[in-house]
């Protein structure tokens, strides 16, 4: 009886599988390592029928050919562009190219999902944002991905519900010499308390040497602190967040791990951990599972990538409404950053 119920259970999880597929063509602008480690595998898993790739290169065109049967590969932008069946474009190319590439596709009236960073400024989004309202563009989504990791989601659930402190971030990367610190890698945690804690503004910040820099930030309802470095290593990259509110204190470990640890009990101003041994709880609300290798435990997914293209897809082929980063959702994050452009960060 129980192993009926198993393999009934597995049968029906295999078909749900099989039943996700898209009406849709699409296409790919890009062929960098990030596309291939992190898009590239998605893509393939949902099945999405990709029917472009393009990149700058003829040779590597020729090489795709060979490498992605059933793909048609192009140099031309415009191609894709004029294809009818092409519903949606995925783009993540070199980043100083992203707003050129966006200016296009956004005026073809197609569907867009652009890599961060889309733009380089502030004036460049707003640009691209009258792009969209101007043709109609349907689904226009940034490849912020951590606001679809699921322990992000777990955490701004929790946190809804919390009387927020204050907190502090530590985002510590090695050396980059091939692109721009805040758009390419500072973007990140930016995104991630605008996301979490809403529009802040600038209280102090201090620039530590040539690849360091400490910033605090004011929310609405909370105060942080902010560590951004590529003055450490690649090997062991760090990104810790913790935040403190009013029933404890949680830590988040790049979305791998997050914890929650209760405040000790206080009775009119008097700690109980001073009148009696007071042993600490921790609860772990989120771990990532790195032995069964699964779905939901792998990186890709645990990190946000698989979610954050789920749902442009699916929302394109009209089987979701999710779109949790538009060009307008990351305009407080671009006002961020240039604020930081101007007065720290260059």
């Amino acid at each position: 009886m129980i192993q009926e119920l198993i393999s009934r259970y597995k049968r029906m999880r295999t078909e749900h599988y099989l039943c996700q597929t898209f009406q849709h063509a699409y296409a790919f602008i890009g062929m960098g390592q990030h596309s291939l480690t992190n898009l590239y595998p998605v893509l393939h898993y949902l099945g999405v029928p990709l029917k472009y790739i393009c990149v700058t290169s003829e040779r590597k065109a020729k090489l795709i050919e060979k490498k992605f049967m059933g793909v048609k590969a192009t140099t031309s932008l415009d191609e894709i562009l004029k294809d009818e069946n092409v519903k949606g474009v995925f783009v993540a190319a070199t980043p100083t190219s992203h707003f050129s590439i966006a200016t296009q596709v956004l005026q073809s009236g197609k569907s867009l999902f652009i890599e961060k960073p889309p733009c380089k400024t502030l004036e460049q989004l707003d640009t691209l944002i009258d792009l969209q309202q101007i043709h109609r563009s349907p689904v226009v989504m940034v490849g912020l991905q951590k606001r679809y990791a699921p322990v992000v989601h777990l955490l701004k659930k929790r946190l809804d519900k919390e009387h927020l402190v204050s907190y502090d971030l530590h985002y510590l990367m090695g050396a980059y010499p091939e692109g721009n610190a805040l758009l390419d890698l500072y973007i990140h945690p930016l995104d991630l308390v605008v996301y979490l804690f809403g529009m802040p503004e600038i209280i102090a910040y201090r620039k530590v040497n040539d690849n360091s820099y400490i910033i605090m930030l004011q929310h609405p309802q909370i105060v942080g602190t902010l560590e951004l470095s590529t003055h450490y290593s690649w090997t062991n990259p760090k990104e810790t967040l913790k935040i403190c509110t009013r029933s404890g204190v949680y830590r988040l470990s790049q979305m791998d791990e997050l914890s929650f640890t209760p405040k000790p009990p206080v009775l009119f101003g008097i700690p109980f951990e001073k009148l009696h041994h007071h042993q600490i709880k921790i609860e772990n609300l989120f771990i990532h599972n790195n032995f069964t290798p699964i779905l939901s435990n792998n990186q890709v997914y645990a990190q946000g990538y698989f979610n954050c293209i789920s749902a442009f897809v699916n929302t394109i082929e009209g089987n979701s409404t999710i779109n949790f980063t538009s060009l307008s959702d990351i305009r407080n994050t671009y006002t961020i950053m240039k604020q930081l452009q101007n007065e720290c960060i260059p």
